[in-house]
Formats: structure tokens, sequence, C-alpha cells
């Protein structure tokens, strides 16, 4: 982890914990080494800072490419070594990066749904979860937020176990599928958290 890193979760932690009064469970389930994917539903912009906060290792995020051109936040999401995504196309780039990330151990977070959920309820999946799930060995964490997003009112972020790809890797399931399982799961922490 950089001194950058650990700097800015201690001061974001400060600010957002106490805000939304976040509530964390399943902690003990993250993986304490080797390649996490690391799937989240999306309900809010405060959504990366707050799972990076609680979970246990750093996470890298894979974020659109326009915000790496916002003056300021661009060269501060770099640093927390996010790396930017094309969205509406394959981006053989950031796969090719998210599928290192993962080989050499790190944890990435991905938000499959692509965009912000506008019910608070989880949507469909992407087929990039899939992709990095199938191409690599890495753990897949799934983790629900469950909000809303409202000072002082009660936020939880929810980490499931590992969910098993042994025997969708084996029989070279599609990206789709599972895709939807990681989703299925997700949404299952979320509605009984709820």
């Amino acid at each position: 982890m950089t001194t950058f890193y650990s700097i800015a979760k201690t001061v974001v932690k400060t600010i957002l914990m106490p805000l939304y009064r976040i509530e964390v469970r399943g902690r003990e389930h993250f993986p304490k080494d080797g390649g996490v994917l690391l799937c989240s539903n999306h309900i809010d912009n405060l959504d990366p800072p707050v799972v990076g906060i609680t979970a246990p290792r750093p996470v890298s995020f894979m974020a659109k490419e326009e915000l790496f051109n916002v003056p300021i936040l661009g060269k501060v999401i770099s640093n927390l070594q996010a790396f930017p995504v094309k969205r509406g196309m394959s981006d053989r780039e950031a796969l090719r990066k998210g599928l290192n990330f993962l080989k050499e151990g790190k944890v990435l977070g991905l938000f499959p749904e692509g965009t912000r959920s506008k019910t608070g309820e989880v949507g469909k999946g992407l087929a990039g979860a899939g992709f990095f799930a199938l191409r690599t060995d890495a753990y897949v964490v799934p983790c629900a937020i469950v909000g809303p997003y409202k000072p002082f009112r009660k936020l939880k972020v929810v980490y499931g176990p590992p969910i098993d790809m042994s025997e969708l890797r084996s029989k070279k399931a599609g990206v789709e599928e599972v895709t939807e399982i990681i989703m299925s799961h997700i949404r299952h922490l979320h509605d009984s958290h709820k």
C-alpha cells in the first residue's frame, strides 16, 4: 500500500464513517492474500471511496475514462491506483491491466452494473465481471452497499464469502452466465440486509 493510499484512506474514513454511520459486515470473508475480484452494486458516486475504506486490503478500481480528465480528481484517483476504462466498448488495454492486477495478487474493484442504480435495487451486470472471473484464478468476492446515503442514517457495506468458480471455470461457462451468478450473490446480500 502506498503512503498516499494510506493517508487518503485515513482521511476519507475519518469523514465518511461517522457521517453515514457506516456498518461493515463480513470482512472475515475477505481473502488475506491472492488476487481478489471485488464486485459491488453501485448506488452513489461515493461507492468507490466507501468500498475502499471498508475493504481490508487496498482496492484498485476501474473507473470511467472521463473521470481522469477532471482537474485534481484525475490525479487523485490515479494515485489511488485506479485506471481508466472506455465505456460502451471493449477496452482491451483496461481488460489487460485488470487481468494483470489480479494475476499479481492485487484486489480489483468493479461495479458490474456499469452505472449507478436509480432505484437502489441491484440491476443487471455487464460481461466484464464474468470475463475477469473466468480468465484468472482470483477469488470473486461479492459486496452489497445498502443505502441510501443520508447523513447520520446507517449505511451498510456487506462482504459475502468468495463465490466458488471452480465448476464454472472447468465447464467453460459463458461470461454472461458468470456475471449473472455474481449479480445474484450481490442481490442476495443486498436483499437480506435491507
